[in-house]
């Protein structure tokens, strides 16, 4: 297969969208974080994600969200729209819209819920990717879809001139060889504790949720895999693991994410949007013991770790309802 070049970056975060206490998204907390980000080796920030709370987001959240992260980035990043919906008209709309406000890229989930054929599933991404001329991520992700995206529909879905690349949450480490040998699509791990297996067998890079907390040592991890140093790239992968368990086992990875986020003093709340709501005691102790295994990594300093479980406490009901169906 031929080498595309890469429009999106290699490290890319699944970036959570800071709200205050009322549940309103923390503008000057988006700001600061995505700068924080892309100065600890970021190179791709995606927004509106299923880490980003994108079914309790409005429409104009969405967009603003690309419009902030694309000033903030200012070149130094990509900035990729996540979602779009599981609706195609919808998913068009946004699409669209986003490719307006300066979306660098487009990340489109299987239709969750639905749960439509494998001839559905390759018209919905077809048309959502006719939407603009941006390129475009497909998400597997059968865990929250339902459905997975079959082998035969990547081999079909790889001829259409803007959809570039997968995020593989699947964990079929056998298919995603299997595609990448009979197509040019980019494969991005999509699952936090298997980004350097993921690595190894050809993917281009991650797209994670614990790079929220932790960009620098995915940098030095994917860096080291590009020179061939496979010492290295481990060092940080067994560094990122008691990390990784904290924020992807217990509690969703949104959750966990803002909760340790917020004892890092890096947002000013660690709330979430109904149904989410944040970890209960028993949970919040499950990992803060995670994070008392954590060592030296690069980029974060947890002596001032300072979790605060009332803060976290509960969900918040936002005054404007979101609008994905």
């Amino acid at each position: 297969m031929t080498q595309r070049e890469n429009p999106f970056g290699q490290v890319l975060v699944a970036l959570v969208t800071p709200f205050n206490a009322d549940g309103e998204v923390a503008w000057n907390d988006v700001e600061r974080h995505i700068d924080d980000l892309i100065v600890n080796g970021a190179d791709g920030i995606v927004v509106t994600g299923t880490t980003g709370e994108t079914s309790t987001l409005t429409d104009a959240e969405k967009v603003k969200l690309v419009e902030v992260g694309k000033k903030v980035a200012a070149g130094r990043a990509k900035i990729i729209m996540g979602g779009p919906s599981n609706e195609t008209a919808h998913a068009i709309e946004l699409v669209k819209k986003s490719e307006k406000a300066g979306a660098d890229a487009i990340m489109i989930v299987t239709p969750y819920y639905n749960k439509p054929t494998q001839a559905g599933v390759l018209t919905h991404f077809r048309m959502v990717a006719d939407a603009s001329d941006l390129p475009v991520i497909i998400y597997d992700i059968p865990g929250r879809s339902g459905i997975p995206v079959k082998y035969e529909t990547f081999l079909r879905l790889a001829k259409h001139p803007n959809i570039l690349a997968v995020k593989d949450a699947k964990g079929d480490f056998s298919e995603v060889s299997r595609v990448i040998n009979q197509t040019d699509l980019m494969y991005f791990s999509g699952d936090d504790a298997n980004v350097l297996p993921h690595l190894a067998i050809g993917a281009v890079g991650l797209i994670g949720v614990t790079a929220n907390v932790a960009p620098a040592p995915y940098r030095v991890m994917v860096d080291a895999v590009n020179r061939g140093d496979l010492h290295t790239a481990t060092e940080q992968h067994k560094k990122l693991e008691p990390l990784v368990r904290a924020v992807m086992t217990h509690v969703p990875g949104t959750v966990a994410a803002k909760y340790v986020l917020h004892g890092l003093g890096q947002i000013s709340s660690p709330r979430v949007r109904l149904p989410l709501v944040g970890p209960e005691e028993w949970e919040a102790a499950m990992i803060e013991d995670e994070i008392s295994l954590v060592g030296d990594i690069p980029g974060v300093d947890f002596s001032n770790f300072r979790p605060d479980r009332n803060a976290a406490a509960g969900g918040a009901l936002p005054k404007i309802a979101g609008t994905t169906r």
